[in-house]
């Protein structure tokens, strides 16, 4: 549920600004809003040494230097900015030597057709009187040239050869003239040696200093926590030797807040929020709720604080969302097995561990759903061996559908159900009700069109009473040629999309197949090599899987959330405008 919230004001003298909001810093409650925009010297030098510290932090996080961490000093001596300064140096000196030793590489390859030779050499024969040129010829012009010239082919190759021209004066030949190196190509050879020497020193120089990431890490949360503060001053309004502060906390805080404001003798007006107030939404749930939080944060979206937390219903669809689409108890078990290894070897290293009991829930669907329809790293060979599913009527192409459509019919029922209660008892909720009406009209449309199943007798009284609630309902006004007018504008509107919106529900079929069929066509070509290529037939079923086993979660992530996000959301009236509750504090 989301936390109903207070604002707050919090008025101090202004030579007491930065004690009290240090105290507010460790009362930990107040979600500040700024009165100014923060700005300053102090701050600019905060988000500068963050800056830095990120550009470090990310060269040391890279693969090729985190491996097997340097065993020295844990921290850096002195001031850090020299540490910082030294390895950003280091990358920028191992960026230009890398990009040097992929020039030297393209050249070598260039000018190994023409062989070694040294160009101040042929520079020096050019000032005695001896000039020799480079020249790219079509092999049948060779004999065209010039007497005066003497031509050696070096090398040719599809028509066209690379040839040395010597001459005693300049003569000028029509023909692409290749300009000489500035070194030769044993020098070349050397130079890229000597630099991927120094590539190496680089990478180890760096490779030492990932050593102080811990450190640096431990100093840029005491630069946030600076910069949050300095912020926090900088944004206080200021009316003569007053300073105020205006900031949301949870209305459960109210008691702690007052205490501190009459310890620090400070000014303390507290106010419900107003429609104009942007309020910040702090949501908390039973801990089994709570494992869907992992998805919002992964999707960077918060509820409105005046909106819906469909988080029990989130979770509860999109697990269903997640067995029909990856729909096989084997991949299911993978996926189990996957998120019981990596919780055994992180969970000591993260402070929250949800994601992994989500990715058990997730796993138990997918088996679930697997065994129900007798899918278990495909279902061809395991309904041929003689296993029945749970339930065969899942394997029916028909029913599935309707499934589908039913699924999405309840879904979005329980949106404007949900909304409904929210309006009651205005009249308006009443719109609702006729959307829910039109919604079922649409599953029976759906199965019409689709899956040629006739219309009910009683569908057309649903649309008929489910319009006209929407349109006297939904904006219900003395005029009634307005609210007529209004009404129609929204079943203009709204109409087609909520048949649509039933219909796109059918993708949990439509993805879900489709992972069947990869699974079965990749059991079918390995059984072709059976026998004595028993090793290909491995490597087979295991590439054929494993690709199957990686898509599967992104079909979820496109198609699964996306009925949640979107589908769901808009008919909920939830648009995700909201902003995440992030208090002062230590």
């Amino acid at each position: 549920m989301i936390v109903p919230m207070k604002k707050a004001t919090i008025v101090v003298q202004a030579k007491d600004a930065d004690s009290a909001v240090g105290a507010l810093r460790g009362l930990g409650v107040l979600h500040v809003e700024h009165q100014e925009a923060p700005k300053g010297r102090d701050i600019s030098m905060l988000e500068d040494d963050i800056g830095l510290i990120d550009t470090v932090l990310a060269v040391l996080l890279e693969k090729e230097f985190a491996r097997d961490p340097w065993v020295g000093e844990t921290q850096e001596k002195g001031d850090w900015r020299v540490t910082v300064r030294h390895i950003i140096d280091l990358r920028k000196r191992l960026e230009q030597s890398e990009e040097f030793s992929r020039t030297l590489i393209s050249r070598i390859s260039q000018w190994e057709p023409w062989g070694d030779f040294e160009p101040h050499e042929i520079e020096k024969l050019a000032e005695k009187g001896v000039f020799i040129r480079l020249y790219q010829i079509p092999v049948k012009e060779i004999n065209n040239l010039p007497e005066e010239v003497s031509v050696h082919i070096v090398h040719a190759a599809g028509g066209l050869a690379n040839c040395v021209i010597v001459s005693r004066a300049r003569i000028d030949i029509p023909y692409k003239e290749i300009a000489l190196p500035k070194m030769g190509l044993d020098k070349m050879r050397r130079r890229l040696v000597e630099d991927e020497r120094v590539i190496e020193l680089i990478k180890d120089d760096i490779h030492k200093l990932v050593s102080f990431r811990d450190s640096l890490c431990a100093t840029r949360n005491s630069r946030e926590n600076e910069l949050e503060f300095q912020r926090a001053l900088k944004g206080m309004g200021q009316a003569g030797t007053l300073s105020y502060l205006t900031g949301y906390f949870p209305a459960e805080s109210e008691e702690a807040l007052s205490e501190a404001t009459k310890k620090n003798k400070w000014g303390l007006v507290v106010s419900e929020p107003g429609g104009e107030d942007n309020v910040p939404t702090l949501i908390r749930n039973p801990r089994w709720v709570s494992l869907i939080e992992p998805v919002f944060r992964l999707l960077g979206v918060v509820p409105g604080y005046r909106e819906l937390d469909i988080s029990p219903i989130f979770l509860c669809f999109l697990s269903l969302f997640f067995g029909m689409i990856i729909g096989d108890a084997g991949y299911g078990a993978v996926y189990f097995l996957l998120a019981f290894w990596l919780h055994r070897k992180f969970a000591r290293k993260l402070s929250d561990t949800r994601i992994f009991f989500l990715l058990y829930v997730f796993s138990a669907c997918a088996i679930f759903w697997g065994l129900l329809t007798g899918t278990v790293f495909g279902q061809e060979w395991y309904l041929k061996a003689g296993h029945q599913p749970f339930i065969p009527l899942l394997n029916n192409t028909k029913f599935l559908q309707t499934f589908c459509f039913f699924l999405g019919a309840v879904h979005l029922t329980l949106a404007h159900a949900w909304q409904g209660l929210r309006k009651a008892p205005s009249l308006t909720a009443l719109s609702d009700a006729g959307w829910i009406g039109v919604l079922w009209a649409g599953f029976f449309l759906a199965r019409t069109l689709i899956l040629d199943d006739p219309f009910p007798f009683f569908g057309k009284w649903l649309i008929v009473a489910g319009l006209s609630l929407v349109i006297f309902c939904t904006s219900p006004q003395r005029n009634i040629f307005k609210t007529i007018a209004s009404g129609l504008g929204t079943v203009a509107l709204s109409l087609m999309n909520n048949f649509t919106d039933i219909v796109s529900y059918i993708r949990l079929f439509a993805v879900g197949l489709a992972g069947v069929a990869i699974a079965d066509t990749v059991n079918a070509l390995a059984a072709g090599f059976a026998g004595k290529m028993f090793p290909v037939q491995m490597l087979i079923l295991f590439a054929g899987h494993t690709i199957n086993i990686i898509l599967g979660p992104m079909s979820v992530l496109v198609h699964g959330i996306r009925l949640n996000v979107l589908e769901f959301s808009s008919h909920a009236g939830l648009s995700w405008s909201g902003m995440a509750y992030r208090p002062l504090k230590e």
